[in-house]
């Protein structure tokens, strides 16, 4: 038992607890490419989040891991079999829950572990921010965290050499032999102003790539994705025991 996963600890350990901080886990249930499982973002989801708040717990910090939400916004693979969509609209609905839940048991501090690119709390986190204003809300990118160019050839996108090497590592019994993955060529925007950043459309998948990859994975190594594994959970932990540890109403410098 790890008492600080919500969903492998009991009643008798937590009725007398307190915590400092929750984590939610989101993830997404989509198709990587042809060699990960549609559960990647769930899996990163889910380990991440566990060894960053064991390395927070052995600091100190009181924090509770709450079990993972699986779905994310799918809306450009909706054509994409069995890629599972949660429009925004029912993702606020379910964080809105969450938070009450938590703001009425006094842990006034959470973190959305976020799995997933195509999940984006921000507009959330405004709107929950002001119904909920004892609340410090916040979201986290894991895998912007640290610069891939340390650690991989080539840039992930999706189902890549990043989180191919990631699931090489985590749970390699989930992944097929890379020789049968593609490539991840994947077409772009012709529009400079998306290409460069400035500006947004969705990208509809099946328009985009014909694998569901994008990025190449042939290059991704499980000891590469133990490094980065470690150095990502390292730098995401330092995070949580930062936020643990500082009062609410006291975030600025």
């Amino acid at each position: 038992m790890r008492p600080y996963i919500l969903a492998e600890t009991n009643w008798k350990a937590v009725e007398n607890s307190s915590y400092e901080i929750a984590i939610l886990p989101w993830g997404a249930c989509e198709a990587h490419n042809y060699h990960l499982p549609y559960g990647t973002d769930i899996l990163e989801a889910e380990l991440i989040a566990a060894e960053a708040a064991r390395l927070a717990h052995e600091q100190g910090s009181k924090i509770i891991v709450l079990p993972a939400i699986p779905f994310g916004v799918n809306t450009g693979q909706h054509d994409v079999l069995l890629d599972m969509n949660m429009n925004p609209s029912t993702q606020f609905i379910v964080l809105r829950d969450v938070i009450e839940t938590l703001d009425r048991h006094g842990i006034h501090k959470l973190i959305i572990l976020n799995s997933h690119g195509g999940n984006d709390f921000k507009t959330m986190i405004r709107e929950l921010g002001l119904k909920f204003p004892k609340m410090f809300l916040c979201s986290c990118d894991w895998f912007e965290s640290i610069d891939q160019k340390e650690f991989f050839e080539n840039k992930d996108d999706h189902a890549g050499e990043m989180e191919t090497s990631l699931i090489l590592y985590l749970r390699p019994d989930l992944v097929l032999p890379l020789t049968e993955a593609a490539d991840g060529a994947a077409k772009k925007f012709k529009y400079q102003a998306i290409q460069q950043g400035w500006a947004w459309a969705e990208r509809q998948w099946t328009k985009l790539t014909e694998s569901t990859g994008v990025g190449d994975p042939r290059k991704a190594t499980a000891a590469k994705g133990e490094k980065y594994f470690k150095a990502v959970t390292q730098k995401v932990a330092q995070f949580f025991i930062d936020v643990a540890k500082t009062s609410n109403g006291d975030h600025y410098i």
